[in-house]
């Protein structure tokens, strides 16, 4: 009986300016397990194991049978090297909270993926599980530092194939994630955003990306500051995230808060300080989001730089 574990890390993606381009991988983490079974006509089992941020709702939303979406990750391994999956057991064990920006479910379709090339012989190489990831995902800037780890910049070509970049993150930039206890689904956030933007929105972005890049090269926090500004999505989801311009313009009087972007779609924030500022971060989040009845959950978290691990 051939059993494979995968721990995989959450992601933050867009950081800013680098929207569907920019992601990073952080220490929470899902566990996929994929155990083949051997005995005839057992066909699929799947179990959930919920993490403590996530909603019991939404656990009950998630498929167990063919559709589910880690095993169309495993289906799309298999069908990779010609083949269909054998009977098997999957085991989700979701530390990553759903629907809160933070790439869970990028986490999981990396999780099956590697699981079942691990279960293969590994047959597929980094390049073909970045692209089947993506093929699945839809968003390399998830998909890709879950897989490698680290902030990566990410771009899927039209043959299917991701390019990508890993760069280096400041050791003395730390990052705290903000999670209230409302989630708010991807295809929700994207429908807020407009199909064409102004070219002066899309040149102050270029503007940062690049400033961006330059900050991480040089651990410039002034220029990173500068940096972090975006017209091209935070205008329009900020919308959806109550008390969201609120923090940012709270925190922003804090000299050691680098700054403060949505992650992913929302609704969780990401806050990159430096120094030992996490509770006055964590007090000043918690009296907005409380004073309109929303409670929130504040981690630290430090850079993920490994990537998916296989466990066993």
């Amino acid at each position: 009986m051939l059993k494979i574990s995968v721990k995989v890390p959450a992601t933050t993606a867009n950081l800013g300016p680098g929207f569907d381009c920019f992601g990073m991988a952080l220490t929470l983490y899902n566990k996929i397990t994929l155990e083949e079974l051997v005995y005839p006509d057992k066909g699929l089992e799947i179990n959930i194991i919920p993490g403590e941020q996530d909603n019991e709702t939404s656990l009950l939303t998630i498929p167990m049978d063919k559709t589910n979406i880690v095993y169309k990750a495993v289906e799309l391994l298999y069908n990779y090297v010609g083949q269909t999956p054998p009977d098997l057991r999957i085991n989700i064990q979701t530390d990553i909270p759903i629907a809160k920006g933070l790439g869970s479910s990028a986490s999981v379709i990396v999780g099956g993926i590697i699981a079942a090339n691990k279960l293969l012989g590994n047959p597929a190489d980094e390049a073909a599980i970045l692209s089947i990831a993506n093929d699945l995902e839809g968003h390399p800037d998830n998909t890709t530092p879950a897989i490698v780890g680290g902030f990566c910049i990410s771009s899927a070509e039209e043959d299917g194939s991701i390019i990508y970049k890993k760069l280096e993150w400041p050791e003395d930039w730390k990052i705290a994630v903000c999670m209230p206890d409302y989630e708010l689904a991807t295809q929700i956030s994207r429908s807020v955003l407009p199909e064409t933007v102004k070219m002066g929105d899309a040149v102050f972005n270029l503007k940062r990306s690049a400033m961006f890049i330059d900050a991480l090269h040089t651990k410039d926090s002034e220029l990173m500051r500068y940096a972090l500004r975006d017209k091209l999505h935070h205008p329009y989801r900020s919308r959806l995230i109550p008390g969201f311009m609120e923090i940012k313009e709270d925190l922003a009087e804090i000299p050691t808060v680098i700054g403060t972007v949505i992650s992913g779609a929302g609704p969780s924030i990401i806050v990159i300080y430096e120094n030992n500022n996490f509770d006055e971060i964590n007090r000043r989040i918690s009296t907005v989001w409380e004073s309109l009845g929303v409670k929130v959950t504040v981690k630290k978290l430090n850079i993920d730089t490994k990537g998916a691990v296989i466990l066993s």
